[in-house]
């Protein structure tokens, strides 16, 4: 493979540059229609002689006014951008920026969800996850577009489980904070973290967070936007995208406007340990338009409620988590900016989060303590510009994770633990050219890089004297080469087709035992090796009217394979690969704001499915289990029912089987558990049941109100309720446990100004229990009746002030 660090970034820099430029005062003969925010500037530039700089992509699609008169290229930006929330900035005698009108203050400071009750008209949301800047309105797939502005600092401290109560494809394990996997769309492969890579892009900005590591649950404070795309994204993302991404955009410092804020927040948990939260944000400009550094840093605890009967100890699992982000943007030109940014977070529990089903659900009984930790680090280097109409984006990153879990593995009157630490670092580069015009059509191009390499240790015996057990380090390199296009043949109708080709180099090698041994049973398993994978894709939308699109899409996704532990043997498992047929509709938003509607239908097929399961010992194995095929279904709607109240809600229907078990599945099946063996009838009908840790239903309700109480002061009231149906932990006997069937629920009440407010907030109200998964420890799975309850009801009282 060619040296990772020999990553081509483009420095090229340029604006829109015009022959002949004028002074700004002077006047001109302008004519320029109603249209687009990027088109209008052009033209404006054009018969004024003047620069005129776009940075922000999500400006771009913004429907300004007409203009036409004998204008200075000033009166003619002032006109075309009257209440549309931009503005003109001059920078230099005949060099304008364009940029957000600096009321909305809200880019520094991370409090106020103020907004006037009258709703804004309706605006185009943008797919930036496309890679392209997508409208939605001509994005065609299943995608949920969340404004970061719409999360709390109470709802922004959940991480990822503030994204999951929002969207209702969106599902995880809930090991604990830090140590979750992710799934979408029903495409589940298991309940534990191994050498498998996830099913889940994740990303952080235009950085990936995760290879084959768990979720790090990144606080969701500051941060411009969440989206998430259902459904396979190889030729966009690559490896890793079977069931679909979520990404989260960071906010990016204000070259302009400096200010800041801070929040504070205690919180009482029934039956349970109080906790709390604080952080704040800073943004400084370093040179007013020329650069600018923000900076982010937050803790909170979550006081634990879990009781430990045999060790005699109260609320044993106790969570703390520290986070860091700090970025600095530099504009080298009008139309370029480069971008520095870091970001740390560790979290840290001090025992497991589960309990036994009996006793109210809130207690168990465990030989030792479980403690896990998760430290995250992140360093991403990105370059933005324009050269003419085609966007560059350049960006590298560097990440660090380390992930160490204890289990207990008592089987007797000895306590018994075992241990794993896992440390993963991953470099990604990724150049790409984009075109875009307003009818939906342009092209994509990019070349990526990227290398993993995670090494996985474990101890196992007695507390006081652990001994190393077998252990296994995975290497991948790829390089990639990836495209998508767009036509409109017709006004209404466009037609796309992608693909991406990639090279992968796996290598691997045993930890803590000798080679010799390790793969005694699986010689092929020490051999280094190459593989090529094309990835396909091809949609068609139509917008038979202004506010609704139909689409059809199908795409692929997949994960290269490695090596897993079984026993204290080396063994390999192969890539997996999945496809997937959707149709879709969206409705309402371009010409009527009130009422939007999505709704989807997409049938999958599996081949090679990587699934974890529990070999003889307890211990958790990686295998291919054979083929399956899922198929789903989701609708979800909102409704402006009057200026001060929007309501939401979505359904989601998953059906999913194995239906063609490998040989491994089968014989982890018949597998003898508690003296008792399956038959092989028994077995089949097994197998027959549904993947993993997908219900076959869930749905979410929720409202958001508002009314203004004078003073400048404005009352927000919020809340949902999300039901998580039916599903089970895993695939074989020690995993047929049930778990799920659950409802869980939130309220938030605020009150405050643009710069002050106070919030009150209650998750849980009706104090249940649930079981969100059902597992403790694998070596006690069949052994032991446990469930992972809710949190119990928790009020927190929170207090926040900008500046």
């Amino acid at each position: 493979m060619p040296s990772l660090s020999r990553y081509l970034i483009p420095l090229t820099l340029a604006g829109i540059t015009l022959a002949a430029p004028a002074e700004a005062g002077q006047r001109a003969s302008i004519s320029v229609s109603e249209t687009r925010l990027d088109r209008a500037i052009i033209a404006i530039g054009k018969q004024t002689g003047t620069s005129i700089g776009l940075r922000d992509p999500s400006l771009a699609p913004l429907r300004v006014h007409p203009v036409k008169g004998d204008l200075s290229a000033a009166e003619a930006l002032a006109r075309l951008l009257a209440d549309t929330g931009a503005r003109a900035r001059r920078i230099a005698d005949d060099t304008f920026l364009i940029e957000r009108a600096a009321a909305p203050r809200r880019a520094p400071v991370p409090l106020p969800r103020t907004a006037p009750l009258e709703p804004p008209p309706p605006e185009e949301i943008v797919v930036t996850a496309s890679k392209r800047e997508t409208l939605l309105s001509q994005f065609a797939g299943s995608a949920s577009v969340i404004d970061g502005a719409a999360f709390s600092t109470g709802e922004a401290g959940l991480g990822t489980d503030g994204i999951a109560n929002r969207v209702a494809s969106l599902t995880s394990t809930h090991l604990g904070p830090g140590r979750n996997k992710l799934f979408i769309r029903g495409v589940a492969d298991s309940s534990f973290t191994g050498p498998t890579q996830s099913t889940v892009g994740q990303y952080w900005g235009n950085a990936r967070l995760t290879y084959s590591a768990p979720d790090p649950d990144l606080k969701l404070y500051d941060v411009a936007s969440v989206e998430v795309l259902e459904g396979p994204q190889g030729t966009l993302y690559g490896a890793g995208s079977l069931g679909g991404i979520i990404r989260v955009e960071p906010m990016p410092p204000d070259l302009y406007a400096g200010g800041g804020g801070a929040w504070a927040a205690g919180q009482l948990t029934e039956h349970g340990d109080p906790g709390g939260d604080a952080g704040a944000v800073l943004n400084v400009p370093i040179a007013e338009g020329s650069a600018a550094f923000r900076g982010l840093i937050y803790g909170g605890i979550d006081g634990g409620y879990i009781d430990d009967r045999r060790r005699g100890e109260n609320d044993v699992n106790r969570v703390r988590t520290l986070g860091a982000r700090g970025a600095i943007r530099v504009s080298v030109a009008p139309d370029w900016t480069v971008d520095l940014t870091g970001t740390f977070q560790s979290i840290k529990g001090d025992d497991a989060q589960y309990a036994d089903r009996a006793d109210g659900g809130l207690s168990r009984a465990s030989a030792v303590a479980q403690p896990f930790r998760n430290d995250y680090l992140l360093g991403e280097f990105t370059v933005r510009g324009m050269i003419g109409d085609v966007r560059i984006v350049s960006a590298t990153g560097v990440s660090d994770q380390y992930v160490a879990e204890t289990f207990d593995a008592t089987t007797g009157d000895t306590p018994r633990a075992f241990s794993q630490t896992s440390k993963i670092r991953m470099i990604t580069s990724e150049t790409r050219a984009s075109q875009r015009a307003e009818d939906g059509s342009g092209w994509l191009i990019g070349v990526s890089l990227l290398h993993n390499s995670a090494k996985l240790n474990r101890e196992i015996g007695a507390v006081t004297m652990l001994a190393p057990a077998a252990g296994v380090r995975n290497r991948i390199d790829e390089a990639t080469l990836f495209g998508e296009a767009t036509i409109a043949p017709l006004p209404r109708l466009a037609i796309s087709a992608g693909g991406r080709v990639t090279y992968s180099w796996l290598s691997g090698t045993a930890e803590d035992v000798p080679a010799t041994y390790a793969f005694r049973f699986d010689a092929a398993a020490r051999a280094s090796r190459g593989e090529w994978r094309a990835l396909p894709s091809v949609s068609l939308r139509y917008n038979p009217l202004d506010d609704l699109m139909v689409y059809a899409r199908y795409e692929e996704g997949y994960r290269p394979g490695g090596l897993s532990i079984d026993s204290d043997f080396i063994q390999r498992f192969e890539g997996d690969r999945i496809g997937t047929a959707e149709i879709g509709l969206r409705w309402g938003g371009a010409t009527d704001g009130n009422v939007e509607i999505g709704a989807s239908l997409a049938a999958t097929r599996w081949n090679d499915i990587q699934a974890d399961l529990i070999d003889g010992v307890g211990f958790p194995t990686t295998a291919n289990i054979g083929d399956g095929r899922i198929h789903s279904a989701g609708i979800n709607a909102t409704w402006r029912v009057v200026p001060a109240l929007k309501l939401d809600a979505s359904v989601y229907l998953n059906d999913s089987k194995v239906t063609a078990p490998a040989p491994v599945l089968i014989a982890a099946l018949m597998r003898p558990l508690n003296g008792v063996a399956l038959d092989s009838a028994a077995a089949a009908r097994k197998i027959a049941d549904s993947l993993p840790n997908i219900a076959g239903v869930s749905a979410r309700l929720g409202f958001d109100y508002g009314a203004e109480i004078g003073g400048g002061m404005l009352l927000r009231l919020s809340g949902y309720g999300r039901y998580i149906g039916k599903s089970r932990l895993g695939i074989g006997p020690r995993l047929d446990q049930p778990q799920g069937d659950l409802l869980d629920t939130g309220l938030e009440l605020r009150v405050g100004a643009a710069n002050r407010a106070v919030s009150l907030g209650i998750t849980n109200l009706f104090d249940t229990r649930g079981n969100r998964f059902a597992l403790g420890s694998p070596f006690l799975v069949g052994q032991s009746d446990h469930i992972t309850p809710l949190r119990p009801r928790t009020v927190r009282l929170g207090f926040e002030f900008g500046f």
